[in-house]
């Protein structure tokens, strides 16, 4: 494991500051996951969870207290005793202390311990699931974002594809018009498309580097790092819906949602012990000692042990329990419902991303063979020009051809991409 983290770190370090080898995905995936600070807040609160989950949180281990009361006071004395005395004396000194131990222990509550523990194990549990939750969509948004930059490189490659023949067509421009074979107005619209084209690009590379930032925000990592990627987007063709839609039950959000139903009915059980009496064995050592500087006791003392049972049985409280069970009860249909919910959407937008998958690929089969067709048809047509069988009309339509496939072939190979991503996503 060290091993592993010392390579993630030493990859870290190149991308950042020397960018020479190319970011793979799962290198990414492994930065996001050492680095997210979101993990960390899901992490914390699982370290929370367990702390709670103790006997001692629940209520079922010994309390013991200890207090002291030291009081001071000046007092005035007046006092006619029937012997006939009488005791008279101001500001007189008196003192009062009380000190004692004593310990307790539940015996019984209706079993409130028992369902108290139960519930703080299942907020431990659910803490756990909580963080495979944002494991998987930490993968899938760093997939998301990696595939993101590939495929606005990939558009890069098309327009130089695009500015490679609109060069070679300028070229051509020139060499008829210093033979006295093309005007100007062939020359200036040879120019500006060519203008055009790398306008193009520039705004392009602005939106790698804004998709590389994203990217690097989801690794935590500084927006202005150097990285590179040269990489393909393959899609996974052998995906099934009907095995996506069974392994929803396994996506840890529905987990989670398990794990809230049992969580509320453990609440239920809590609050119905809260009818029964509660018992506890009561034990301690009590110390008295009141002092006097006048008055008929001059000194009283007392101590020792004590031991015994306490008995609390509740008889009324204005219907408070009886309604707090009945929110209770409340509370877990609310979360049987909230997993229906979580079900039902997770099935549909499987459903509908699987649409757009089985669509992506069949559109890929298409489009894959629309341009070859179209960087065909612009080598074409580029050596029509050059034989002037061609105008330079025709080879700006044929490069529009060419970069909207290009274009389209690289959307629709990431829509499907994405589609793979989240359907394994909702799957588990």
């Amino acid at each position: 494991m060290q091993k592993k983290i010392f390579l993630v770190i030493g990859l870290m370090a190149t991308f950042c500051c020397h960018a020479q080898q190319p970011l793979q995905l799962q290198t990414a995936i492994d930065l996001a996951l050492k680095n997210s600070l979101d993990i960390t807040i899901v992490q914390n609160n699982i370290e929370a969870a367990t702390i709670l989950n103790h006997k001692g949180v629940a209520g079922g281990l010994p309390i013991v207290t200890s207090t002291i009361n030291d009081n001071e006071q000046l007092t005035s004395v007046n006092q006619k005793l029937n012997t006939g005395t009488i005791i008279q004396r101001n500001n007189a000194a008196a003192n009062n202390l009380n000190a004692n131990v004593s310990g307790s222990i539940l015996l019984y509550n209706g079993k409130r311990v028992v369902a108290t523990k139960k519930r703080l194990e299942q907020l431990e549990t659910q803490s756990k699931h909580r963080l495979n939750s944002q494991v998987q969509n930490i993968i899938a948004d760093v997939s998301t974002a990696y595939y993101d930059v590939v495929r606005q490189q990939h558009s890069i490659k098309t327009i130089d594809k695009s500015i490679e023949a609109s060069n070679q067509q300028l070229s051509i421009v020139k060499t008829r018009q210093s033979v006295g074979l093309a005007n100007n107005a062939d020359l200036f619209q040879a120019q500006i498309d060519l203008n055009a084209l790398l306008q193009s690009k520039e705004s392009q590379q602005l939106i790698v580097l804004q998709a590389k930032t994203a990217l690097l925000r989801l690794l935590t990592a500084k927006p202005d790092s150097a990285i590179q990627i040269m990489d393909s987007i393959v899609v996974d063709k052998n995906i099934s819906l009907s095995t996506v839609q069974e392994n929803i039950a396994k996506n840890p959000d529905v987990i989670v949602s398990e794990d809230q139903i049992k969580i509320n009915e453990l609440i239920v059980k809590e609050t119905s012990s809260l009818r029964y009496p509660s018992v506890r064995a009561v034990t301690g050592y009590n110390f008295n000692r009141n002092q006097a500087a006048a008055g008929q006791l001059l000194l009283n003392q007392n101590y020792g042990p004590t031991a015994g049972i306490a008995i609390a049985i509740p008889i009324f409280n204005g219907g408070i329990f009886r309604k707090q069970l009945q929110v209770a009860n409340i509370d877990v249909k609310n979360a049987t419902v909230q997993k229906q919910i979580i079900l039902r959407d997770y099935q549909a937008r499987a459903a509908s991303l699987y649409q757009s998958y089985v669509s992506g690929i069949k559109q890929l089969e298409t489009e894959q063979e629309n341009y070859k067709l179209t960087a065909q048809l612009l080598d074409l047509v580029l050596q029509r020009f050059q034989l002037k069988q061609a105008t330079i009309v025709e080879v700006k339509n044929a490069q529009q051809s060419f970069e909207q496939s290009g274009f389209r072939l690289v959307n629709i190979n990431f829509a499907a991409k994405v589609a793979e991503i989240e359907l394994k996503r909702l799957g588990g």
